[in-house]
């Protein structure tokens, strides 16, 4: 996938399941309770394990998510289960998530710009 879609009818269990037997790290958001840019901001700071050196804000969640040197090599699975609390409570900032994670994906995909030892691979999912 190179672009962030809209939440998949696959479940997080089922996007989980696939991401492991092909050897990824699964890194989960619980969107829930999520309502506003700096909670998931917070939450996937939290689920990527970001220094905590972070920012919290669009630029800094780019440059962390295309760089994970913290962590080990191999491809990094960011699942984030209902995405669209945030996009009914702040549309402007879900897509301006959106768009970041979309921009950092395709950055550390197996042909982007940034590509090392490390990809990522984000995933949106309602359950």
């Amino acid at each position: 996938m190179s672009v962030v879609e809209e939440p998949a009818v696959r479940t997080h269990a089922e996007v989980a399941s696939e991401a492991a037997a092909r050897g990824a790290y699964v890194h989960t958001v619980s969107g829930a309770g999520l309502r506003d840019k700096l909670a998931v901001l917070d939450a996937i700071a939290d689920a990527m394990e970001f220094p905590e050196s972070f920012g919290r804000n669009l630029d800094a969640l780019y440059d962390y998510l295309t760089d994970l040197s913290w962590l080990p090599a191999g491809e990094h699975v960011l699942i984030w289960v209902n995405s669209s609390t945030l996009g009914d409570n702040d549309p402007r900032a879900y897509l301006a998530i959106r768009s970041v994670l979309s921009d950092a994906q395709r950055a550390l995909g197996p042909a982007g710009e940034r590509a090392d030892s490390r990809q990522l691979t984000v995933e949106l999912v309602d359950s």
